[in-house]
């Protein structure tokens, strides 16, 4: 929560905490290295680059997050239903998950996006409509096992409808496994969305992205790493912190990952 809290303050404070406007180019003071003026150096731009990675967070923190919170929703939504019904319904629901998993997970969502151009729009509805089979997976799982417990028959028995029997007594049982996933997946979608962007399909120049500082070094990796090291490093340390809030949660809610 620490490791998150700062990339946090960091987003949200970002206007006062960046020493310079994240877009503004110098000539004179292109690819210098890390200094006292800039602390992290300048890109080929003559760009801020420690104001670029606080900005960049803004940007990469909404990725994580928004890139989870479709899928999640989807997915716990459409996996209580087939686990609940079963029959026809599960069997339908099944094979559209193997028809998803039949695809390699980057590879489908770069099929999307070229589809509907690049964009962090687009970015989000390739993870909607790919990301949302692992958790119905998993609360499916779940809930085959759940409905046949004694308070999910009571429940049934007293005449409650089946709408509050799998999202008001079933769902919240079955859905801790999906919560600790989606730190996990977090992580997913974080590396997912450095990596389109750094394709050119996702964040669009002069926007401060992470994966987009990377692709913007490489070509100077070896005059001026440090264009690709810090927003790289950032990555990986937004990446821990959710990890470790995974793992956390995970040890909290004795759930076996």
């Amino acid at each position: 929560m620490a490791v998150l809290g700062l990339f946090l303050v960091l987003a949200v404070f970002a206007p006062f905490i960046a020493p310079y406007d994240p877009i503004f180019q110098d000539a004179a003071a292109r690819l210098h290295a890390p200094s006292p003026a800039h602390p992290l150096g300048t890109d080929n731009f003559g760009r801020d680059i420690l104001s670029r990675v606080i900005w960049g967070a803004r940007i990469d923190l909404q990725i994580a997050v928004i890139g989870v919170v479709f899928p999640f929703i989807i997915g716990t939504t459409l996996g209580t239903i087939a686990g609940f019904f079963g029959g026809i319904v599960d069997v339908i629901f099944m094979r559209v998950v193997d028809v998803v998993l039949a695809f390699p997970f980057l590879v489908l969502m770069l099929s999307i996006i070229a589809i509907l151009g690049p964009g962090l729009g687009s970015f989000y509805i390739a993870m909607a409509l790919v990301g949302w089979v692992s958790y119905a997976r998993l609360v499916r799982a779940q809930i085959l096992v759940l409905k046949n417990s004694d308070y999910a028959v009571a429940a049934i028995s007293l005449g409650f409808s089946r709408s509050r029997v799998m999202f008001r007594h079933l769902l919240p049982n079955a859905a801790a496994g999906s919560l600790v996933f989606v730190m996990s997946d977090a992580v997913l979608v974080l590396l997912n969305g450095a990596a389109i962007s750094y394709l050119g399909l996702g964040v669009q120049p002069p926007l401060a992205e992470w994966g987009v500082m990377v692709a913007d070094g490489q070509s100077f990796i070896s005059t001026a790493w440090w264009i690709t090291l810090f927003p790289g490093l950032s990555i990986v340390l937004l990446a821990f912190g959710f990890s470790l809030l995974g793992d956390a949660l995970a040890d909290l809610m004795g759930v076996h990952e």
